[in-house]
């Protein structure tokens, strides 16, 4: 997959869940113990959380509940479509979550950009104390100058106030990339003024009519020579 598009950057920010870390490790640690069905719970679970975050924050500030929380109901749902009732297995799958591994390429990424003195941060929908738990277990803290959560406007991604803290963190000038492997996040970013980039390790189909006008990358690890021949051009 060949990148395009021009990026000059001075801050690097990053989506959390499914960009620096690896969503389908919470359940594929306990495959035995569920069957088959680990892999479409996997699905199911997303596509709620997602929907959960989503309906809330058009619902307004008074319906707005933490992601971990959300994280913990969509699980519960996930999880009853297919017959699975253990409680007990729902708490661990939960605690696993709160450990989910980075992508194998992200440190090495975000130890390339800071050579290269470029910021890295995080700007997630997750809860800081979830974000904090899956940074300290992936062993990253020391490669991030920041982390952004939703908590701090109270609504979720795509809102606009959320990419918007990135601009509050850097000023309102160019040179922030912001990278997902959500296309709908990427749109979000896009519409909201930074440069973005999506990350895109499975080949996915283009959504949004992202493809063409904003970079495509297979992983992280293509970033930091996206940007050294950027800037050597």
């Amino acid at each position: 997959m060949e990148p395009t598009g021009k990026i000059m950057v001075r801050a690097a920010v990053f989506d959390a869940y499914g960009t620096i870390f690896n969503l389908d490790a919470a359940l594929h640690g306990f495959r035995d113990r569920i069957g088959p069905a680990w892999a479409e719970i996997t699905r199911d679970w997303r596509v709620k959380q997602l929907e959960y975050a989503w309906v809330r924050s058009l619902a307004g500030a008074a319906a707005h509940r933490d992601f971990w929380r959300l994280t913990r109901e969509a699980l519960e749902v996930a999880a009853a479509r297919h017959g699975l009732a253990d409680a007990a297995l729902l708490d661990e799958i939960m605690q696993a979550y709160r450990a989910l591994p980075a992508y194998p390429e992200v440190a090495p990424a975000l130890a390339a950009l800071r050579e290269r003195g470029i910021a890295r941060v995080i700007l997630t929908n997750g809860e800081p104390a979830m974000t904090k738990a899956a940074i300290a277990a992936a062993r990253l803290a020391p490669l991030l100058d920041a982390v952004l959560s939703a908590e701090l406007v109270g609504t979720f991604k795509p809102d606009p106030s959320l990419y918007a803290l990135v601009k509050g963190q850097f000023g309102a000038g160019g040179g922030i990339a912001f990278l997902s492997s959500n296309p709908w996040d990427v749109f979000g970013a896009a519409q909201a003024g930074l440069r973005a980039i999506r990350v895109n390790r499975t080949g996915a189909p283009d959504e949004y009519g992202l493809r063409g006008r904003v970079p495509e990358i297979a992983g992280l690890d293509a970033l930091p020579a996206l940007l050294a021949r950027e800037a050597d051009a």
